[in-house]
């Protein structure tokens, strides 16, 4: 996973722009790859384990009527949360989930995860469904592998890159 924050970190460099995480199911691993990278502080700035709802609305300002309407682990949440992190940054970086092995629901299984990308110009959201039974430690690593796919694709496709 040190290959893509690699990437992830010259995309930064190369166009000149700073990231911020928030993570809540990944508890601060994908922080920790991202900042494995020598140099990493010349373009991250800020990350948080907003793993509380509280957490969520004081430091990347989801709403709480999101929070009632839809839930901690929601599309609109992760969106909430890496659209809040521009305050900080230029791109910010959400993760919620599920890691389990307990928590999940029907409608909201252990082994579901939502990424969200941000730039001051775009704001996508993944769904990630995992096989519920991965070890939660397991998970949260599958969670961070995911997490860091997908944010270097949007970031290549909104810096043109190839």
């Amino acid at each position: 996973m040190i290959e893509i924050s690699k990437k992830i970190g010259n995309l930064a460099v190369k166009n000149h722009f700073t990231i911020s995480t928030s993570e809540s199911c990944t508890g601060g691993l994908l922080s920790s790859l991202l900042t494995d990278v020598s140099g990493s502080s010349e373009y991250i700035k800020i990350n948080f384990v907003t793993y509380a709802n509280e957490a969520k609305m004081k430091f990347v300002d989801v709403a709480k009527s999101t929070l009632d309407k839809y839930g901690a682990v929601s599309e609109q949440t992760a969106k909430e949360m890496a659209q809040g992190l521009l305050k900080y940054s230029d791109i910010g970086i959400s993760t919620t989930g599920i890691a389990g092995p307990t928590g999940g629901s029907i409608e909201k299984p252990v082994g579901l995860m939502y990424v969200g990308v941000a730039g001051n110009n775009f704001c996508e959201v993944k769904k990630v469904l995992l096989p519920s039974d991965i070890e939660r430690v397991e998970m949260k690593k599958c969670f961070v592998r995911e997490a860091l796919d997908f944010s270097f694709e949007v970031l290549k496709k909104y810096y043109n890159e190839e």
